[in-house]
């Protein structure tokens, strides 16, 4: 060891500190001190190759030379194993020092003697030696683990911050207070500022100026508090300029070491569409979507807020059942088209002859029901009906032609007659049968004595009952094609040919079958007879058709359901995968566990699931999600509307869009039109059923159908 070095040293802590040495070994206490530092202890002139005076033992571990060998430069220099980009920092470094007081301070890379790479910090001052010359005295230790940290927290900080500030959804930071702490561009755009620092200014009260209802503030910290966290949180919000928007938050608060929140954070997504979507299909569900009256969904749940509300006040109320004359003919003569826009203006004039408190729906076809409130007695309802059946009997021009219908209503009211929406349609059905018969353009109360619809309705329950038995029922088949009109398969349809009533439309004896309870064995029928000729077409060649059944809500809810499929199949001889099963969105809509257990086992045994009808009742794509579906069918109010033009189309599109991302194969029907097509095929559609490809067809006809399109 360099002894001047130490005994400068020893000189200088005695003439600081003269009595806490006495009778200590100082120079032991120095050499011991310097050679177990985590570092080396260096001299070195200030020359080209920084040649060392002295190294400490430190030197070993830091740079894999010993002190021999880096003393005098006998094997390495500073210079030489200081990393060749670094060098000329660190020398000039050490210069600038030199006029201002000689201390110094740098941070470089070396060279391991292994060849390994490290990161060093060098602390030093420049004084002058024994002999007057300038030198460096300093001390070096490896900062290579603290370097590597503060990098890989710097990336981590940069990764957030690329993240936070270039994602595309809103990201934010607010206080517990409620005002922004900080925000991305995201979500900038998202509220309709410019910058974030223009939304952290501008929305200093996020309860007050951000949420439409400021509850909803109250209601966030709410569930942070009781769940930690916040998810799918949506609420109507303001943005910039007033107009609103719909949003889902996701977001938890950070809690600080005594456990209390120091802030929430999270992100923010526009849902607006989504809920537009969403609303779109809520009213599908409740509204007749030709005239935008509420349908039987929503007539049912007026009646009974109707009916609750007469008995609170001890009143009565009525509801009548208004029947369109002749419509049929002018449907017929007119088109599809004419009828519509009859019905429509139809349903404008029935809602302006209405209170506010009144409903009126469209039932079906021609057919609406009218709940009237009993605010004025019968004297006003007279008065109503009255002016019903003249505001609807005044002259309508479509297309040219100056139309006129009258309307048959028949009335029932209640509690009188009935409680319950079925018994009272029943009633106001029989009346409105009842005027009719009088000539038309006649309303009528029902009594006990018009019994002539209801005693036609008992013999077509009475006879329904033995078609079967008399084989009277028979099937039909429509076929469904693809975009180059292959033929896919058909839908099985039942048929009655009534020795008493001739033939009776399914209109009238299916809904009849489902209330009686004969809609089972009707099924099995369809079931049968569908799978035997399914079957059969197989063997001739078909192997790829399916053969689609639809199946009733009672049967659906019977519990050997898979076990009876099974049955039919194995009778047929026809492999389940050539048999697709339509069941109704209000099927799945109940018990959702016997639902899910029923479809799972049918699906097991390799048959399709299609939703038939979809978008006419209460279920989304995302509630179908759920259960094990194959197909859906486009309800045919969309098919018929989706050539209308952009705004008739977007539900169409959305439904079609959805259901290709849920992996459902999409099946339209009730396609009439080449347009209808066109527009069906452009978005996607895969199958097509209607009348512009073939009416439902007996077996004989079905089977000629099959061979024409044999070579497509």
């Amino acid at each position: 060891m360099n002894q001047t070095l130490l005994s400068n040293g020893l000189h200088m802590v005695r003439k600081r500190r003269i009595s806490p040495w006495s009778g200590i070994d100082s120079e032991r206490v120095l050499q011991v001190l310097v050679n177990n530092l985590e570092g080396m202890v260096f001299r070195c002139a200030i020359d080209e190759h920084w040649t060392m005076h002295f190294v400490s033992d430190g030197c070993r571990e830091l740079t894999g030379y010993s002190p021999g060998e880096m003393e005098f430069n006998r094997g390495a220099s500073l210079e030489m194993i200081t990393h060749p980009e670094d060098r000329a920092r660190v020398r000039n470094t050490i210069a600038e020092a030199i006029p201002q007081g000689g201390r110094y301070r740098t941070q470089y890379r070396i060279r391991h003697k292994d060849g390994l790479e490290k990161w060093v910090l060098e602390r030093g001052t420049i004084v002058h030696d024994e002999s007057g010359e300038m030198v460096l005295e300093g001390f070096i230790e490896d900062v290579t683990e603290q370097v590597l940290s503060l990098r890989l927290l710097a990336d981590a900080e940069m990764r957030y911050r690329s993240i936070f500030e270039d994602s595309v959804v809103g990201m934010f930071q607010t206080s517990i207070d409620g005002h922004y702490l900080a925000a991305n561009q995201a979500l900038a755009t998202l509220y309709g500022y410019a910058t974030p620092a223009e939304l952290i200014a501008g929305l200093s009260d996020i309860a007050g100026r951000l949420y439409v209802d400021p509850q909803r503030r109250d209601e966030f910290k709410r569930q942070i508090r009781e769940h930690r966290r916040v998810t799918d949180f949506e609420s109507e919000v303001y943005r910039r300029d007033g107009s609103r928007i719909w949003i889902s938050e996701n977001a938890h608060a950070v809690i600080g070491r005594d456990g209390e929140p120091l802030y929430y954070e999270g992100t923010v997504e526009d849902i607006t569409a989504q809920r537009n979507y969403q609303q779109q299909l809520e009213y599908q569900a409740t509204h007749d979507p030709l005239t935008g009256l509420p349908n039987r969904n929503l007539l049912q749940d007026r009646l009974h807020q109707a009916m609750r509300l007469a008995q609170r006040q001890g009143t009565q109320g009525a509801l009548a059942f208004v029947d369109l004359d002749n419509f049929k003919f002018i449907n017929d003569s007119l088109g599809h088209g004419a009828g519509d826009r009859l019905l429509v203006e139809v349903a404008r004039r029935l809602k302006a002859c209405l209170r506010d408190s009144d409903t009126v729906a469209r039932y079906g076809g021609d057919e609406f029901v009218l709940i009237l409130g009993d605010h004025g007695g019968l004297s006003e309802t007279l008065h109503i009906l009255h002016r019903i059946q003249e505001i609807v009997a005044s002259p309508i021009n479509i297309d040219g032609h100056e139309l006129r219908v009258n309307c048959s209503i028949g009335v029932s009211v209640f509690p009188d007659d009935a409680d319950d929406l079925e018994a009272l349609l029943r009633h106001a059905d029989a009346a409105v049968h009842h005027a009719k018969g009088l000539g038309k353009g006649q309303f009528q109360f029902y009594t006990e004595s018009l019994n002539i619809a209801a005693r036609e309705r008992l013999a077509l329950d009475s006879a329904l009952r033995k078609a079967v038995e008399e084989q009277e029922l028979y099937v039909v088949y429509q076929p469904k094609v693809d975009a180059r009109g292959r033929p896919c398969g058909f839908e099985a349809l039942v048929r009655w040919q009534s020795a008493e009533f001739g033939a009776v439309s399914p209109v009238r004896f299916i809904p009849l079958a489902e209330e009686n309870g004969l809609i089972g064995n009707l099924t099995r029928f369809v079931l049968r007879e569908a799978c035997m000729q399914a079957a059969l077409w197989r063997a001739q060649g078909h192997t790829d058709l399916r053969m689609a059944v639809n199946i009733s809500p009672t049967l659906f809810r019977e519990k050997d359901l898979a076990g009876l499929i099974q049955s039919a199949l194995d009778e047929a001889g026809l492999p389940a995968a050539n048999l697709e099963l339509e069941i109704t969105e209000s099927m799945l809509m109940g018990d959702v566990q016997q639902a899910l257990a029923v479809l799972y086992e049918l699906k097991a045994m390799g048959v399709s699931i299609a939703i038939d009808d979809f978008g006419t009742g209460y279920s989304s794509l995302a509630y179908l999600k759920r259960f094990p579906i194959d197909i859906l069918k486009v309800d045919r109010s969309f098919v018929q509307e989706c050539d209308g033009g952009n705004e008739a189309v977007a539900i169409t599109r959305a439904i079609i869009s959805l259901a290709h991302s849920l992996n459902l194969r999409v099946v339209a029907e009730g396609v009439e039109t080449h347009s209808q097509m066109a527009v069906l095929n452009a978005l996607g559609c895969e199958e097509y059923q209607g009348y512009l490809v073939a009416k439902p067809l007996p077996a004989s006809d079905a089977a000629a159908f099959l061979a024409a399109r044999r070579s497509l």
